[in-house]
Formats: C-alpha cells, structure tokens, sequence
C-alpha cells in the first residue's frame, strides 16, 4: 500500500480513529493487525518472514537477559543475528552472490553449478531486519531490556508508518512511546497532517515530476550528452532525496497523528557545507545505524589516520551494499567513502586556499561556494547509484564532458528538452519552478521552522495558504502511484 495512492487515503483515517476510539488495552494488538494488513497489500504470503523475524528476535533477547551463561548468551545473540541477516542474504543477495561467482568462475574456465533462486524481493526487508538486529545487539550489550510484550515488539517490528521504508528506529526510543497511553492531541495531529502533506509535495509534485526526466535519460546512455547528463544529474539528487525524505516526512506525520515521535531522517542535507556534514543530514536513521553498530565496533575513528579511513570506505561501501545487490552500489558506497576521506584529508589545504584569496572574509560567499561544490560531488558520485549496470555509469561518465555547446546553437534548446522525454519546454520550466519552490523553502527554515511563523497569521490567511497548497498539490502532482525510491531497498 502505498503513501500516494487512494487505498492509504482511506487506510489512514480509519486506522487512526479506531486506535483513538478502542480502549487502551486493544490499541497496540488493533495496530499490530493494522500493520500486517498494511504489509500484505504487497505479496502476502511475506507476511510470514515478517512473522518469523519478529519470532526469533523477541525469543532470542528474552534469552539473552534470562540467561546467566555467557556462552549460552553469545549463541543466542549469534543465533538471533545469523536468522535474521541469513533471511536478508537469502531473499536479496543469494542471486547477486552467486552472479558474481558464476561470472568469476567463468573467467577462469572453473566449472560453477548452484541453483537460481529468483525470489521476489520482500518489500521493506532490509528496514526491518536492521531494526531487529539493532535491537538484539542492544540488548546484548545491556544498553535496553528485553521486551516481555509480544503485542508491543511485534509493533515495534511492523509499526507501518515506518514499516517499509524507516526510519530505522530503536528500542529505546520506539518501545516506550508503544507502551504510553496517547490521547488525540489537536495541536500535535494537525502538525502530523502539514507534515504529511509537505511529504507528499514532495513525492508526487518535485519527485515524480523530476523522475520522468531522470529515467529517461539514464535508460538511454548513449543518446546523450553532457548538457542532458547535468540537468539529469541534478535532478536525480533532489528526485531521490525529495522522495525519499518526502516517505520520511509521511511515515513521522502519520505517526505523530496517533501520538508517536519518530526520529527525523533528513535535516536539509544539499545545504551542507561539506561532505561529512551532508552525510550527518542525510538518511539519518541509517547512517548512525551503521556507526553504532558497524563503525564504532571496527575501531571508529581510533587508531590513526589511514585506520579511520579504511573503516570509513569499508562502512559506505557496505551501506552501499545494503542499498542493492548491484556492484554499482557497491562501486557507489566504496567510491562515496573515498570522496569523504579525501574531503577530510584535504581540508587544511582548503582551508588555507580560501584564506589565501580572501574568501574567507566573505562568508556568504564562501559558504554558497562550499554549498554548491558539495552538492555537485554528491550528485557526480550518484550517477554510479542511478546508473543501471557499470557500463552504463562509465558510459554516462565518458559523454559527461561532450557536447556542451550544441542546445545553446541555432536554437536548438527545444529539441534539447525534447530529448529528455518531455512533450513540452513549459514541462521543463515546471520542474524547475516546482524545484525552485521546495530548495526556497527548505532555504527559509535554516533560519528555523515556519510553522511557528504561519501560526502567527490570522485564521483567515492561514486558511487560505492551505487550501492554496492543497490545489497545487492536487494541480501539478503526478498521481500514477509511482512507488517509493526506497520500497526497492
């Protein structure tokens, strides 16, 4: 079920009033059937792996804390972890490992016989397994208890605003707020539905609307050059993060209606000022999931220089990994992890330069340039995360840096726009009024919210702005139900 179709419309409100309207003991088991409603709107016989996940893990920590053996601890933990990453490797990196090794094989005329599952990708396997295994390693570590409802972990694991796309919560955070007693706050489910529908501008009107244009152009790689490569470049960027955070900002309002906090999964990452900092404000919930319990493990930052740096590009290329059984992920999170070492090497260099010729004196300045610079090593590096196969990223690559001169001669800018699959030049102006509106606002809020400041306005003007919003998303969004970026992941 998706955030953008007609069935969540409906789905939504009345799970949300039922919750309210059921007493206190019936809401998390009423949720919990919720969920696995949700879920099973997209194959449901997968249900059972969310099942059988939820099963072990929940065992497996009430094992943990019950035990006074250390040994019979470590294998439940070991247990509880090899379940559930076994189901992940399974169901999503069975056929890329073996692909893999049936091409290495090949090359060296060695013969190589395993069976090809083509098994169907669950939706949302790798959020929730990276929840569980979170939350076994944490109570492994002491760090939380074990939780004795069944009802309430169940819901941790499938709690469906987050279910299939994240964030990717804790337990310490998540579980208490399913224990509390939530009554219908005005101020704080009214806040809930601006998010949602923020969210949703972001999907159906930047997102898809820019999308239309990225798949074109990178399904026909040799039919383009540099100037189709640029705008498709940047726009893939801000398709991605708009739908991504846009799934984001739907799952948090839909939960805070029912009196549920999730942690927030973008902090306006493309107005970083470095790399590091972007990758601070970008998918949140998944990068400190991987410093916590990948990183920091590894050694972190401990142990000089050049250990720092391994860890760093063998944690992204991991990320990478979870993004896809696809080695263009996998090229995309090593080659991610060498661009912020590079940025981190390099930043007393920088640093002098600017101080050399004098930009440093002119802050505003300097911090657009580190802006943009950063945005554009982001976007370059993400042509590998786009790209359908390898050869098709060194291809895109290649004729980057060619013809830049044609859309500007003879005025041929229409043909230009026609090449990247739209009908018309206004279609192209759209995605960038509709891309110039959101980098506008999220502009505005580094100075700060702007509910806070709407609020101020009188009832009628308020009003009046949100109906205006509700008609430019019914007015300029895509609705063909597009799926989420991330439902793939």
């Amino acid at each position: 079920m998706l955030f953008n179709s007609i069935q969540f419309a409906v789905f939504f409100p009345i799970v949300a009033a039922t919750y309210f309207g059921l007493p206190y003991r019936c809401r998390v088991p009423f949720l919990v059937f919720a969920s696995y409603v949700f879920y099973m709107a997209w194959v449901p016989s997968y249900v059972f792996l969310l099942l059988f996940s939820t099963f072990v893990s929940y065992a497996a920590a009430r094992g943990i804390e019950r035990s006074r053996s250390a040994g019979l601890r470590r294998a439940l933990f070991i247990t509880g972890l090899c379940v559930n990453l076994g189901i992940l490797f399974l169901f999503k990196y069975f056929n890329f490992f073996n692909d893999s090794m049936q091409w290495l094989f090949d090359r060296f005329s060695l013969p190589y016989h395993t069976p090809d599952w083509r098994l169907l990708l669950p939706v949302g396997i790798s959020f929730y397994t990276f929840q569980t295994v979170g939350y076994v390693v944490d109570v492994y570590r002491g760090q939380v208890p074990a939780e004795r409802n069944p009802w309430v972990f169940a819901l941790y694991v499938s709690f469906f605003p987050q279910l299939v796309a994240g964030p990717i919560e804790r337990a310490d955070r998540l579980i208490p707020q399913l224990h509390a007693r939530h009554t219908l706050d005005y101020q704080q489910a009214t806040d809930g539905l601006k998010l949602i529908a923020w969210g949703l501008f972001k999907k159906v009107v930047v997102a898809d609307r820019l999308g239309s244009v990225v798949a074109v152009v990178f399904a026909n790689p040799e039919n383009h050059a540099g100037p189709a490569y640029a705008v498709a470049t940047i726009m893939c960027a801000w398709q991605i993060y708009c739908d991504f955070s846009g799934y984001s900002d739907i799952a948090i309002g839909s939960a805070q209606v029912m009196g549920v906090r999730l942690m927030k999964n973008f902090e306006r990452p493309f107005f970083a000022r470095s790399l590091p900092e972007l990758w601070r404000r970008w998918h949140i919930s998944l990068t400190t999931w991987f410093r916590d319990y990948v990183f920091f493990p590894m050694g972190g930052s401990r142990g000089g220089p050049v250990r720092t740096m391994r860890n760093i590009i063998f944690v992204f290329a991991l990320c990478g990994l979870w993004h896809g059984a696809n080695w263009t992920f996998v090229i995309w999170g090593g080659l991610t992890g060498v661009v912020l070492c590079a940025s981190m090497v390099t930043q007393p260099l920088r640093r002098a330069a600017a101080e050399r010729i004098g930009l440093d004196r002119i802050p505003r300045i300097h911090a657009v340039f580190q802006t943009i610079t950063t945005f554009c090593i982001f976007s370059f590096v993400g042509i590998f995360f786009r790209a359908h196969n390898v050869q098709d990223a060194f291809t895109i690559y290649r004729r980057f840096f060619t013809g830049w001169l044609d859309p500007f001669q003879g005025g041929r800018f229409r043909d230009f726009v026609y090449s990247l699959g739209l009908t018309k030049v206004e279609t192209f102006w759209l995605c960038v009024g509709v891309l110039a509106i959101l980098i506008g606002v999220e502009a505005v809020q580094q100075y700060g919210p702007i509910a806070p400041r709407i609020q101020r306005y009188p009832a009628w003007a308020r009003w009046c702005m949100y109906y205006a919003f509700i008609l430019a998303i019914l007015y300029l969004g895509v609705f063909d139900e597009s799926p989420f970026v991330y439902f793939q992941f």
